[in-house]
């Protein structure tokens, strides 16, 4: 009976996902069939009625535990596609495991990161050199789409330091809304201390903004902390640029 009563609920869900729109005669169906299984129909005395209760609410906790385990299985999935830079893919994984998971602020920010690449996808220009304009909105679609999905991860998780430097690229490189990108790389930066990558992407917006001496005592900042010679000797033509700037204005 625990058998029958396991492939019954495995089968309620495979149908309820399937066959949502159209399943009225399939929904009365597994009514019946769950009527049969548990013994119970319509319970009418006191004893019949605690019987269905009991019955009952061990199958919700049953399919609750199903979709639950779905949902594990959808975000494990997007991972596994995301690792293997299949974007497409990894954000439909990610947006059903976001039904199961409507408040973990992890989904939203890989759907951000998603939405991000996807928009590299979009090709605005023909052959000819044309430019088609629906697809320069598409490329914009995708990128609203992800600052959408890393400002719900940050609602969800203020503090959230991998979605703050997200929505800080995205703003910087592909939006290029300099100032919308400060506050969430200042943001970064302060709980990230040592972190020279979000420092580099805050300084770009500094000086993209015109900010020349906070970018300047930024790129400062990354010299002193010397993460490498390579970005020691980044930081210090980074410097040397907006130096340069400031002087000829």
């Amino acid at each position: 009976m625990k058998k029958i009563s396991l492939f019954v609920s495995v089968l309620v869900i495979a149908l309820s996902g399937a066959f949502m729109s159209s399943c009225d005669s399939n929904y009365k169906t597994v009514k019946r069939m769950q009527k049969m299984e548990e013994g119970v129909d319509n319970p009418t005395t006191k004893e019949e009625l605690e019987e269905a209760i009991k019955k009952y609410d061990k199958r919700a906790i049953d399919l609750v535990t199903s979709q639950a385990q779905t949902g594990i299985w959808y975000k494990i999935l997007g991972t596994r596609y995301l690792d293997e830079q299949m974007y497409y893919e990894a954000y439909a994984a990610f947006d059903k495991a976001r039904l199961t998971y409507p408040s973990n602020a992890n989904i939203y920010y890989w759907m951000g990161i998603c939405a991000g690449f996807m928009s590299n996808s979009v090709l605005e220009y023909d052959i000819d050199g044309r430019r088609d304009e629906s697809l320069s909105q598409k490329k914009l679609n995708y990128l609203r789409l992800s600052e959408q999905a890393y400002k719900r991860a940050l609602e969800l998780n203020p503090k959230y330091y991998r979605a703050m430097y997200g929505i800080g690229v995205l703003y910087v490189f592909q939006l290029e809304e300099y100032e919308k990108a400060i506050p969430y790389l200042e943001n970064f930066v302060e709980v990230q201390k040592k972190n020279t990558d979000g420092m580099f992407v805050l300084a770009n917006a500094y000086a993209c903004t015109g900010e020349l001496d906070k970018a300047a005592a930024l790129y400062d900042r990354i010299i002193s902390i010397n993460p490498n010679k390579e970005k020691t000797a980044r930081a210090a033509a980074g410097k040397k640029k907006v130096l340069d700037t400031k002087a000829s204005r």
